[in-house]
């Protein structure tokens, strides 16, 4: 029989319990903050009964859907392995831009042996000519699907926005940008438009202090329960009701995100809801923000959600009829607001993205 073991019971001193308790404290403190600097976002977001559309917001309603029918309805799925009208959407979008008086420019490249082109306006900055605020979206749409919430919404969101910006004259540089090859195979691999337009304006040491990313924003639901989150604990400070749009940075953009959605929030009156997310969390980073966060540059993306609200993502069923324009056009209202705000085209709006409080 092996000899018996000798236990040894060490004593916890009130000293070393006073000590883990502190430690506690300051650990629930520093997540408490965390928490707050991802999810505490400035204004508040507009509850109550819609107001009805102005006329305004009516005319604009109209041309999303006409764009939004053009891209998804008659020329349909448009990537690498529909050629044809992946080109037709691209000579549809040049030539709505040039009948707003903008000189187009194109980025085009080869991939899986196609041209494949990213077309790109801009209003010359009358002050802060070198800080340059981009507004953009992919106009590819996945395997076979049509594409109308993704992403001829967001496409016809900006080239409502550049529409209304054609003839402004803005303190920093405003760009509008459309990028191809968003989509599987490319998606956050060489090829991808988005990625290879970040990329030259790295390598030309240009200044972007914002970049706003427009990715699906025609799914609205006033059903409960119509809205999901991809980590379950988000539910517990997010609407369950998918009748929003939302604004996502990565922690690092997260000055630009609140003064983003501090923008709408003052002008628009449509629900609203923002987060500053690691760029792990699952959904965070799928679309072109990502390409310029790849790039060291601050990106927010304006999203009704994808697949966490919609249906039909990436399916044959995406098409124009599932979206719902007047909400549209008040979401693309309420972005005028924050495009005027970051390139300075209305009073009070001279201090720079960099200047306003972002670290």
């Amino acid at each position: 029989m092996p000899p018996s073991r000798r236990f040894r019971f060490r004593i916890v001193t009130k000293g070393a319990l006073q000590r883990l308790a502190i430690l506690a404290i300051v650990l629930v403190l520093l997540l408490s903050w965390a928490g707050c600097a991802m999810i505490n976002m400035p204004g508040d977001s507009y509850t109550g009964p819609l107001p009805p559309l102005s006329e305004t917001q009516a005319a604009l309603r109209d041309r999303l859907h006409a764009h939004v029918e053009m891209l998804a309805g008659e020329i349909g799925p448009r990537n690498v392995g529909y050629t044809a009208s992946l080109a037709a959407a691209r000579d549809y979008l040049e030539t709505t831009l040039a009948e707003m008086g903008y000189e187009i420019e194109r980025q085009t490249y080869e991939a899986h042996g196609v041209e494949c082109s990213n077309l790109i306006v801009q209003r010359p900055g009358s002050a802060e000519s070198d800080e340059i605020i981009i507004v953009g979206a992919h106009y590819d749409s996945a395997y076979e699907a049509p594409g109308a919430d993704d992403n001829a919404s967001a496409v016809a969101g900006v080239l409502e926005l550049a529409r209304m910006f054609a003839e402004a004259d803005p303190q920093r540089t405003l760009r509008f940008a459309l990028f191809t090859n968003e989509e599987p195979p490319f998606f956050q691999r060489r090829g991808m438009g988005s990625l290879m337009y970040a990329r030259r304006c790295r390598q030309r040491g240009e200044n972007i202090t914002a970049m706003v990313c427009l990715e699906m924003i025609g799914c609205y639901s006033d059903e409960p329960s119509s809205q999901r989150y991809p980590i379950p604990g988000l539910g517990w400070f997010y609407p369950k009701t998918g009748n929003y749009i939302g604004f996502v940075s990565n922690y690092r953009s997260r000055a630009l995100l609140r003064e983003v959605i501090g923008s709408f929030r003052g002008d628009a009156q449509f629900p609203s809801e923002g987060a500053a997310l690691p760029g792990w969390v699952p959904g965070i980073s799928l679309s072109d923000h990502w390409s310029f966060w790849k790039n060291g540059y601050d990106a927010v993306m304006v999203t009704d959600t994808a697949m966490y609200r919609y249906p039909h993502y990436h399916s044959l069923m995406d098409t124009p009829e599932k979206l719902d324009y007047e909400r549209m056009a008040r979401v693309v209202e309420g972005l005028r607001a924050v495009v005027e705000d970051l390139a300075g085209t209305r009073e009070g709006t001279g201090q720079s993205p960099s200047e306003s409080g972002r670290e």
